[in-house]
């Protein structure tokens, strides 16, 4: 066993998120060559409330806190106690993440090599199901005289400890060790196994949870930097600590390039619907604004209408993609007041004369002869023009070719109206594509708006099928 000290450690806290809930105990051993030779322990003032279902759980109420010290006030003594020790705990990710935002408010960088007990324990027993705390005291049979009490538990996990010692020989012992500390920044409930073949690519990334349950999916060009990099930063970020604390499994699909990366993570998000993807889900109804060639003002479309229009089968132009048709009449509204364009005029109002907009100076006066219609018409698409959609201006399907630098084999991206149909490994596979059923979608429209205004710029080249 080496000379520096293993820091068993235990904490409770006000919440699950590191960056914003506060501990309320800590309870710590120091552990050198095999011996226990300190401990230190202490409740915390939050600064905050304890939630009642918290108290429920610990039995920790605000008023035997009080008289507590504040972290802040603790941060320097505990410092020079840690010392150098390797911490040690259960599900280790969560209390080292808890630690480093509480020394950070109090002005320190704190920064510890760890060892998961929770990741120790399915690498011992990977054919066990259950690896909390409690399932493993009764599995050895350590009975804490009371769970979720921070010095209860971290003598527990000591005893934990020393069980699995006594049982494997040293030799093995130090090997379980070896491995745990080249994983350590993995997530405890994730078999590392699963992340050995994780390509330098692109592509996309599926993470799941207990039963398969889809979390995130996302993409990137280099699938292993990205892959590890979510789990490089839970103690900054509460969305990245909820899915390092409930990820089980990883898979990924590798693509020719950063264009069908984006296409399968959009296709993806919206079959799956992971609980931790907000972009990219399922758009129920999208509506635009829809300009006649001859008309005084524009209308709105959605639907099937909204996909003939798209597809060229309507005359005029489009102006915006949005979620409700509330949300393109406040886009509209907005433009008019800020254009001085007639309400009225613009089919937002209803009404004849002049408008209440004329009247306190917010209209030119289009409703009532100060400003010609042909004048306001070419003002009000001026205003739009910023807003303006792209037409699909290939008569059917196109194949776009995406061949990656190196020796990884190219790919064939089908599209149709805006529409990701799918992707193919040779031009005549994707010609089997280009009827597949699809409806409108906004991210693939603004995905392939991207890379299709200049494709060369990308190493893209289309061919219509």
């Amino acid at each position: 066993m080496s000379e520096t000290a293993l820091i068993f450690v235990d904490i409770e806290t006000t919440g699950t998120r590191a960056t914003r809930d506060r501990i309320t105990e800590i309870a710590a051993l120091k552990v050198i060559n095999g011996e226990l030779v300190d401990r230190w322990s202490s409740l915390i003032y939050p600064e905050c409330k304890v939630p009642a279902q918290i108290t429920q759980l610990t039995g920790i109420r605000d008023e035997m806190l009080s008289d507590a010290p504040r972290f802040v006030h603790i941060a320097e003594s505990l410092r020079e106690w840690l010392g150098d020790g390797q911490l040690v705990a259960h599900n280790a990710r969560f209390d080292y993440s808890f630690l480093r935002n509480e020394f950070k408010r109090a002005g320190q960088d704190f920064r510890a090599s760890l060892i998961c007990t929770l990741r120790l324990s399915r690498r011992i027993a990977p054919q066990e199901r259950q690896h909390n705390l409690k399932a493993l005291l009764n599995r050895y049979g350590i009975a804490p005289i009371r769970h979720h009490r921070a010095g209860d538990d971290v003598d527990a996990l000591w005893s934990l400890w020393q069980a699995w010692q006594v049982e494997h020989s040293d030799e093995a012992w130090q090997s379980l060790l070896g491995d745990e500390r080249r994983h350590r920044t993995l997530p405890a409930h994730l078999d590392s196994a699963q992340l050995e073949g994780l390509p330098a690519c692109p592509g996309v990334y599926l993470f799941y949870g207990h039963n398969r349950l889809p979390l995130y999916v996302g993409k990137s060009v280099n699938l292993r930097s990205r892959v590890l990099g979510h789990f490089q930063r839970d103690h900054q970020d509460d969305k990245e600590m909820r899915l390092a604390q409930q990820v089980q499994h990883v898979e990924w699909e590798e693509t020719a390039g950063d264009l069908g990366a984006q296409l399968r993570e959009a296709q993806l998000v919206k079959t799956l619907m992971p609980i931790m993807n907000r972009q990219l889900r399922k758009q129920r109804k999208l509506t635009t604004w829809h300009w006649q060639e001859e008309a005084a003002h524009p209308e709105l479309l959605s639907g099937n209408a909204l996909n003939q229009a798209l597809s060229q089968s309507l005359g005029g132009t489009l102006y915006g993609l949005f979620r409700s048709a509330r949300e393109a009449k406040n886009v509209l509204r907005a433009l008019a007041e800020e254009q001085q364009l007639c309400p009225q005029v613009l089919g937002l109002e209803k009404g004849k004369g002049r408008c209440f907009a004329n009247q306190v100076g917010k209209c030119r006066g289009a409703c009532c002869g100060q400003e010609t219609i042909a004048a306001h018409t070419q003002r009000s698409k001026a205003a739009l023009q910023q807003l303006q959609v792209n037409v699909w201006p290939w008569p059917g399907s196109i194949a776009i070719a995406e061949r990656p630098m190196g020796k990884a084999a190219p790919a064939w991206h089908v599209v149709r109206q805006w529409c990701y149909l799918g992707s193919a490994p040779s031009l005549k596979k994707a010609q089997a594509l280009a009827d597949t059923p699809a409806s409108f979608d906004v991210d693939s429209y603004r995905i392939l708006n991207r890379f299709l205004r200049y494709p060369e710029q990308h190493g893209l080249t289309v061919t219509p099928l």
